[in-house]
């Protein structure tokens, strides 16, 4: 069984910074990618930033330059450095991840969410 635990997250005025961290358990092969997605009140669920293996990062345009997501391959870790937060940012973030599990072909998994709350 793969777990994604997350932490993290809280309320942080407009122009703060939060750090949101996931780690992945379980019986892993491999991981690619591990990521971030985010869904505020009445909207679609949408990707923040994916890491592959090999580093390779994919940001969604709304948080390039403010955001910067890194991943530990040994821990099977990610972090999510969030920096100038903004009011849009408000959402329930999901830890992500592509998983190979032995005799098991790749499956996505989610954490159960964190809230970030950016007050204005």
């Amino acid at each position: 069984q793969v777990q994604l635990r997350e932490s993290g997250g809280g309320v942080v005025q407009d122009g703060g910074s939060l750090r949101l961290s996931c780690a992945a358990s379980g019986s892993i092969i491999s991981i690619n990618p591990m990521g971030w997605y985010r869904q505020a009140p009445g909207k679609q669920r949408e990707l923040v930033a994916t890491i592959t293996s090999g580093g390779t990062t994919n940001y969604a345009d709304a948080v390039k330059g403010r955001f910067t997501l890194s991943r530990d391959n040994a821990k099977n870790t990610v972090s999510l450095q969030m920096n100038s937060l903004q009011p849009e940012d408000t959402a329930v973030y999901y830890c992500y991840a592509r998983i190979r599990r032995s005799g098991w072909a790749l499956l996505d998994y989610w954490g159960q969410g964190t809230q970030v709350t950016v007050s204005s």
